[in-house]
């Protein structure tokens, strides 16, 4: 079985690559349309065309369409058209289209692998007339600069000549080895922008990258960080070091924790069973900490397959990994390298993975968890995430949208680089164009594996540059452009409202349209319950136990736009003859006895209980704040009981089950100094006068 993080793997150069860092010259590679280049958007012809090792679309005529796939990059790519031959051979030639057509001033031809291989170039105009606009004369000139620019620029005496296709003629007797043309651009400026590599432009001009430290990283491989959310542990994959378990060049789980002077603890393995004498790695970790997903399929005999495991932790450690079953996760491609990331929500999962519907090698795909609790057949994420070369180590934000994942088949810095896009709708399907993350980030190595916290100041990422041997763990600060959408950390205890013992249970947060957002369990033995909720929404968190009424709290994080960490006990009063609790999730319009939205979610639990206890019987309170004349608020606060009582009658209760005592400003819970404190007093409590 092959190593999912193996250096020889994450490691290979592309033949003969260079990187041309033109990173100012254009922020990205969308724009060139808008700024006068038009690139071909059809295959009329080809002499022949390469197949690649990978499969999919590797190296065939169609990788010539559109913007540049690699380009300021050079290099042998299957993101370029290859025609077959090689040294010595005959002439090769390939006939595009532009959609549109328009006075030509300039032709962009694009070569990443061996350029100077173009001898001939030949516009059709409109009424299908043909110009050459390079020969082989010219061709001779361009072959004396050393080195030779890889985007031929050619200028069209005639502007008035209106461009429809383009036939490139090569021969590749010219140059050694393999000759590839990326893409062909027609242009109706005399000197159009040179196309680059995509970074957003508020990328800063310098970005600090700093290695975690020696507690971390050693003369060894450190690999594939895992932030858990709250920010204190960071998992790791650490190969060649001599505290693995078995042998040192097998790869095993290890994790720091952050001291209270904000420095990384000494590594620690982190033990049996996640760790034995085979390969294990760490893919991915649930909001609240409690789960890990892990690379292989743990079997009894102490074996692994391919596939992906999971482990909780319990009251003596981590459990034994058990498996995520994926359908039809195989394909017939004989090396099996995978990784992956889990959505906070525990219901999605993206991988990193080569099938046999790819582009070309490892591609992007989505996973959805079944109401078996198996996971759906993985379907890619589209030509706009993956490319005909390979994509690899995602990981997806608590944001639930923001996705960062490396890539060998766009526009770089290096040997593969680490990018940024964000999901535009449910499908999963529908992804923004991917943004290079910049020189600071990415280097002339290898770099991947980004990981960030739920507070979204620092990214985790693996890097070759500047490491203490092989692969070392590095952070940075992250800036506005590549930053998730900000996230509230929400964690607490669930206790009984009269003993004030934990009570393990769920809780759950739904969005107010009463859509259930997330669901975690609380068990005391193991900690406080933990969630991750976007900002910029409301929720209702609720906690259910039998023999208790359900405890629920109004969480507005509807104007916050930063990250946010909440503490939040809930409180379960347990169903008896006295108790009393207040109803927080009932709301009301300003200085109205109006129920406002989302405030069934709580009457209807009330509803519930009194169907379930016939003869129960119950009082419902109303207070209001001091603010205003007292009567006034006496009123309002009789009247909003009132409409308490309605609801529950009008679903079937009788009215002699529900009695009512309005009591104003009179019994505040909190001080009326701050809008804050009397909301607090703005309330309605139930309290149960007979079962």
């Amino acid at each position: 079985m092959s190593t999912p993080f193996s250096t020889s793997w994450l490691h290979v150069p592309p033949l003969c690559r260079r990187v041309w860092l033109l990173f100012w010259l254009l922020a990205g590679l969308g724009e060139v349309s808008a700024q006068g280049i038009q690139w071909a958007s059809k295959v009329v012809g080809y002499s022949s065309e390469g197949r690649g090792d990978g499969g999919g679309q590797q190296f065939q005529a169609t990788q010539i369409l559109g913007v540049p796939s690699i380009y300021p990059r050079t290099g042998v790519s299957p993101c370029a058209w290859s025609p077959i031959s090689l040294d010595g051979a005959p002439e090769e030639w390939i006939t595009v289209a532009v959609a549109n057509t328009r006075p030509v001033r300039q032709v962009l031809i694009a070569e990443t692998a061996n350029p100077g291989a173009v001898v001939r170039v030949i516009l059709t105009d409109v009424y299908g007339k043909e110009h050459i606009v390079f020969d082989e004369k010219e061709a001779a000139i361009r072959a004396t600069k050393t080195p030779i620019d890889p985007l031929l620029r050619i200028n069209v005496a005639d502007s008035t000549l209106e461009g429809r296709q383009v036939k490139v003629v090569l021969n590749p007797s010219r140059t050694k080895g393999m000759n590839q043309i990326d893409a062909v651009g027609l242009s109706y400026l005399p000197n159009p922008p040179v196309p680059g590599i995509r970074v957003s432009p508020d990328t800063p001009a310098t970005l600090a990258k700093e290695s975690v430290g020696r507690g971390i990283n050693t003369p060894g491989q450190e690999v594939a960080p895992v932030i858990a959310p709250d920010g204190k542990v960071l998992y790791l994959t650490r190969n060649f070091h001599k505290g693995n378990t078995g042998v040192p060049d097998k790869q095993d789980v290890w994790y720091s924790v952050l001291d209270a002077d904000r420095t990384w603890s000494e590594a620690q393995n982190i033990g049996p069973p996640i760790n034995n004498n085979d390969n294990n790695a760490i893919s991915g970790i649930s909001p609240d900490g409690k789960t890990i997903y892990l690379i292989n399929v743990y079997q009894p005999n102490g074996g692994m397959t391919f596939g992906i495991s999971k482990s909780t932790m319990t009251k003596t450690g981590w459990s034994m990994p058990r498996e995520c079953k994926i359908v039809n996760n195989y394909n017939n491609h004989a090396e099996h390298h995978m990784e992956f990331t889990v959505s906070p929500d525990g219901k999605t999962m993206l991988l990193a993975v080569q099938r046999n519907d790819a582009l070309g090698d490892q591609d992007l795909y989505v996973s959805f968890r079944q109401p078996d609790l198996t996971w759906s057949e993985p379907k890619t994420l589209g030509p706009t995430v993956n490319t005909a070369d390979s994509e690899s180590s995602p990981f997806l934000a608590v944001d639930n949208k923001t996705l960062y994942f490396t890539s060998l088949g766009r526009p770089g810095f290096g040997n593969g680089d680490i990018y940024v896009t964000r999901r535009l709708d449910d499908s999963w399907t529908n992804w923004s164009e991917p943004e290079n993350l910049g020189p600071a980030v990415n280097t002339p190595e290898w770099d991947g594996y980004f990981t960030i916290p739920a507070s979204g100041d620092y990214a985790y990422l693996s890097s070759r540059a500047n490491s203490l041997g092989a692969d070392d763990i590095f952070r940075l600060k992250l800036y506005p452009a590549i930053r998730p959408d900000p996230v509230a950390i929400v964690s607490g205890q669930v206790l009984d409202a009269i003993s004030k013992k934990p009570v393990a249970t769920d809780v759950i947060s739904d969005l107010f349209d009463d859509k259930e957002f997330a669901k975690v369990e609380y068990d005391p033995e193991t900690g406080e319950y933990k969630m991750v909720l976007p900002t910029q929404k409301a929720y209702q968190l609720t906690a259910r136990k039998d023999g208790y009424f359900p405890a629920s709290e109004t969480l507005d994080l509807s104007n916050d736009k930063r990250f946010r960490d909440i503490k939040r006990n809930l409180y379960l009063m347990p169903i008896q003859a006295g108790a009393k609790m207040i109803l927080r999730g009932v709301h009301f319009a300003q200085s109205e006895a109006q129920l406002l939205p989302g405030s069934e979610i709580e009457l209807d639990r009330v509803l519930a209980l009194l169907k379930q206890h016939p003869d129960m019987e119950i009082l419902l309170e109303g207070h209001t704040d001091n603010q205003g004349e007292w009567a006034p608020n006496m009123k309002l606060a009789e009247d909003r009981v009132k409409t308490v009582k309605e609801y529950l009658t009008g679903k079937g209760i009788t009215e002699n089950r529900v009695q009512t005592k309005a009591w104003g400003p009179s019994k505040p819970i909190a001080s009326n100094e701050t809008e804050e404190k009397r909301k607090l007093n703005r309330r309605v409590e139930f309290t149960i006068l007979k079962l």
